[in-house]
């Protein structure tokens, strides 16, 4: 009787329908649309993979960064195959911005995301996190998942 009771006071899993997963050129991305993929709920979740191409100050935002876009094309294609081979289909974009943490917030805000797959690298100083990963927390509306190396 008690187990009946525990069950039925259970609150609801919560499912993700929208998930955004911004990647980097650096081949661990992989992760991060692997773990979306496992919270998709049956082949039926939007997830976005997003490369930011950070542009310097001194350059306009549409300056050519060739090799940059070629990196990012890559890690794209790299998540397309992952999110294939689980039967998902992944929604591409490339974004240039100045700020990476604020084009992420952006494309959460955009795709009206439940939640943010984003890995951090090795913070500096005393931080916790990264300054992306710090900027999506404090200002993404939606769920942030966090993966450390």
């Amino acid at each position: 009787m008690a187990v009946r009771a525990l069950r039925e006071t259970r609150p609801d899993p919560i499912v993700y329908r929208r998930i955004v997963v911004p990647l980097e050129d650096d081949g661990e991305s992989e992760l991060g649309v692997a773990l979306a993929a496992e919270l998709a709920p049956e082949k039926g979740a939007a997830i976005t993979v997003v490369v930011v191409i950070e542009v310097p100050a001194e350059l306009p935002l549409d300056a050519h960064m060739h090799a940059e876009e070629e990196l990012a094309q890559r890690a794209l294609e790299k998540a397309s195959a992952i999110g294939a081979a689980r039967g998902l289909r992944l929604r591409s974009r490339i974004v240039r911005a100045r700020s990476r943490g604020e084009a992420i917030v952006a494309e959460a805000e955009a795709a009206d995301a439940d939640l943010v797959v984003v890995r951090s690298s090795r913070p500096t100083g005393t931080a916790l996190f990264d300054r992306t990963v710090d900027h999506v927390l404090r200002h993404a509306s939606c769920r942030v998942l966090v993966l450390r190396r």
